[in-house]
């Protein structure tokens, strides 16, 4: 089975809507592994008005986990991370280090509402790379403006954006539209990284083998190597993609 590298994922416990224990994470690790995935940024959120893990924990919730992981047998590297949904007050904390990038690298996974306009999330964007970080825009198959409007996405990518959708979006688990959505963007070569965004180990668990292998059969071995691998490896090395 080919390796891959999940980016996006709420397996660091009890820091979010995502896994509730260790257990659960162990759990998730495992699924992943069996999948062929080897290294995970942890990216649990980070929200306006919410109660966040701080860096400094961030660090060492991973640390321990990762411990855990390999006392009970399971062969993965985990790399620190935050889902950064936009606000207002976000800029701050990101400028001032109070939210993790993606394995300490210049790249940043940002999220926003469902219903955000295309013109909030173009200036927002705009506003990561204007402080000197490069945005990796997280499950863009999400924003109804954009989906409505596909020629949004290669505007974000020309103007330096990268792009991630999940695994579970192009195997059809939201509905054909969305599925049809994503497959458009990576025939178009308008994706970056495919990414589980898991939280749990049923409906939303870290399966990305099944997903590599249908890119690989639909789109290329190429392709699939830079969605699941290569792209990922560079954000953890912090190389220019």
């Amino acid at each position: 089975m080919l390796e891959s590298i999940d980016i996006h994922c709420h397996i660091m416990p009890g820091v979010d809507d995502g896994s509730p224990d260790t257990d659960t994470s162990l759990k998730m690790l495992k699924i992943a592994v069996e999948s062929g995935v080897r290294n995970i940024i942890l990216t649990p959120h980070h929200k306006p008005m919410h109660h966040n893990v701080s860096p400094k924990h961030n660090a060492a919730y991973r640390q321990k986990l990762q411990e855990v992981a390999w006392d009970n047998g399971i062969n993965v590297n985990l790399y620190s991370g935050n889902e950064m949904y936009f606000s207002d007050d976000t800029m701050a904390d990101l400028e001032c280090g109070n939210i993790c990038t993606l394995a300490g690298s210049d790249y940043v996974l940002v999220e926003f509402h469902p219903t955000n306009p295309y013109k909030a999330i173009h200036n927002a964007l705009y506003q990561v790379q204007g402080a000197g970080f490069t945005p990796v825009l997280a499950h863009v198959e999400r924003y109804s403006d954009v989906v409505s409007h596909p020629a949004y996405v290669r505007d974000l990518v020309d103007m330096g954006c990268y792009i991630q959708v999940n695994a579970n979006s192009i195997m059809g688990k939201y509905g054909f539209g969305t599925a049809h959505f994503t497959k458009k963007l990576i025939k178009e070569d308008l994706v970056h990284f495919v990414a589980t965004d898991a939280h749990d180990t049923v409906r939303r668990a870290p399966h990305l083998a099944e997903c590599r292998k249908y890119v690989e059969r639909k789109y290329g071995l190429d392709t699939a190597d830079r969605l699941f691998y290569d792209n990922p490896l560079s954000v953890i090395h912090n190389e220019i993609i």
